[in-house]
């Protein structure tokens, strides 16, 4: 049995090496993302969604639960809960209710939030998922549920930004009551020691999915997708499932994973310790790599579920729902399929494009004019060992796909070899211009002159008797000393291929 030893982030618990963990336990894992819809009013009330407006001036009778203000339906929101479950195969409820969910938050004015419980929209789906290694994985969906958000509160003074330590707290009910769809799977069981990877690979193609929808932008830094991440281990695949915890809010696909890692790491070293894993929510930290306790988790008879008596049941018509489905865009993995086709890339070469995130700028690339193994070239290599070094997305780089495809096509009618257009693209990242405009000020096009190149050629040969005599003798891999002379001598600004070419006609050597 290993040893639990205490993790270097401070503060930690102690932990058991995960491989050791996974050996000895069966991991089971679930998330519950929420995601913000897209609409311009909230859920219940026509308040405005956008994002960054001063505080509590986005709020209504409504959304600050004032006595007396009655809740409305919003339409849109309730249309992109179903293009969700559609998109993710699950059965549209004929009929679903909103309920009372009723807890306390002080950043929750009603003290209660409005949500759906055991009628949702949408139930019974699935998501396919590929892992990096290209193995497929279907994570089953449990439900896809309406509800609202809650405010936000801003702890002020303290070293942590947490309640603890803080001398005030702020809230901003600007974030109340907008629209959230929540989905939540069922548990992930099989996945062994690849369950921190099953988890991101999931809440990465769940992002893909709701931004090809167009229901949410999705973005975890501004907390538009937020995962509950549920850990429990089991002695055995055929034991019960063991207590589970959830870390909340955990916003970035690399934290996803760290998270089921470092939870799978401390329940083992507390159950190897005798102790019971205990029933609760924790926090995330991001800095540190580690989770922290927060409340005892409730189960939902705590809540008190209960009809919400100001809002009638919803009943989607099949009309409407065949309406939506008919309307959903491409998805994303018969996307990938229909440009994986289209590209004539190997699965190897799409998986590593998919992989790097960049399906979506080779697209545009190409649609600008360049060919699709050019494009991977240059995004997948010159442009992405660019981000790497500048610790940035290579899409966060100050080149578009037009000027990839016009840099493509300045090495493809032979105006710059690929070395001057690895030149010709430092320009443009330095914002020298586009790449056109860069070759021009740089000099760096390729010499065309056939009598520059003859004068360039002969000049080699008369410095490098020897080698025309190799040449002249069979030994054509000779030829390449000359050439090197003349890129040397042109700066680089010559083609390799028909410089090679003229040494051998002047040579007289064999053609080969």
């Amino acid at each position: 049995m290993s040893t639990a030893t205490a993790p270097a982030a401070t503060g930690g618990e102690p932990l058991v090496a995960y491989d050791d963990a996974t050996a000895r336990y069966d991991v089971v894992i679930g998330l519950e993302v929420h995601v913000e819809l897209g609409t311009a009013t909230k859920m219940f009330d026509g308040s405005s969604t956008a994002f960054g407006a001063e505080p509590n001036t986005q709020v209504s009778p409504v959304s600050l639960g004032l006595p007396g203000a009655l809740p409305v339906v919003n339409r849109t929101a309730v249309e992109h809960g179903i293009r969700i479950g559609l998109a993710l195969d699950c059965t549209i409820a004929e009929m679903c209710r909103f309920a009372r969910k009723n807890y306390f938050y002080p950043d929750m004015p009603k003290n209660f939030q409005t949500s759906q419980y055991d009628e949702p929209i949408a139930a019974d789906g699935h998501l396919d998922v590929v892992l990096e290694d290209g193995t497929p994985w279907r994570v089953e969906v449990e439900r896809a549920h309406l509800e609202e958000d809650t405010g936000k509160s801003t702890h002020v003074g303290g070293a942590t930004g947490r309640i603890h330590g803080a001398d005030h707290s702020l809230v901003d009910y600007n974030r109340a009551g907008i629209p959230l769809v929540e989905i939540v799977t069922r548990p992930v069981t099989g996945a062994g020691a690849r369950a921190p990877e099953v988890a991101r690979a999931y809440v990465a193609a769940l992002r893909d999915l709701l931004r090809a929808l167009g229901v949410s932008e999705a973005r975890m830094e501004q907390g538009q997708m937020r995962a509950d991440v549920n850990v429990s281990l089991r002695p055995s695949p055929d034991a019960p499932l063991g207590t589970r915890t959830e870390t909340k809010n955990v916003n970035s696909f690399r934290s996803v994973e760290r998270a089921v890692r470092y939870e799978v790491s401390r329940q083992a070293a507390v159950l190897d310790a005798g102790g019971s894993v205990l029933q609760e929510t924790r926090h995330w930290h991001e800095d540190t790599g580690i989770t922290t306790s927060g409340r005892v988790k409730s189960d939902a008879d705590d809540y008190r579920y209960f009809p919400e008596p100001d809002l009638v049941p919803m009943t989607p018509s099949r009309a409407w729902v065949e309406e939506v489905r008919a309307s959903l865009p491409e998805l994303p993995v018969a996307r990938r399929a229909r440009l994986q086709a289209e590209w004539g890339y190997s699965d190897l070469e799409m998986r590593d494009v998919v992989n790097a995130g960049l399906l979506d700028v080779i697209s545009a690339t190409v649609a600008q004019g360049a060919s699709p193994a050019a494009a991977r070239k240059w995004w997948g290599g010159e442009l992405a060992r660019t981000a790497n070094a500048r610790e940035v997305e290579v899409t966060a780089l100050p080149v578009g796909p037009a000027e990839v495809a016009e840099l493509a096509g300045l090495v493809e009618s032979g105006r710059v070899t690929d070395r001057m257009a690895r030149e010709v693209l430092e320009g443009v990242l330095a914002g020298e211009g586009t790449p056109t405009e860069v070759v021009t000020a740089r000099g760096l096009e390729v010499v065309s002159d056939e009598s520059a190149l003859v004068t360039a050629v002969d000049e080699a040969l008369a410095a490098n008797p020897d080698v025309a005599e190799k040449i002249r003798g069979g030994k054509v891999q000779a030829a390449g000393a000359v050439v090197g002379a003349v890129m040397k001598a042109t700066r680089g600004a010559a083609d390799a291929k028909r410089v090679r070419e003229l040494v051998l006609e002047r040579v007289g050597g064999p053609q080969a």
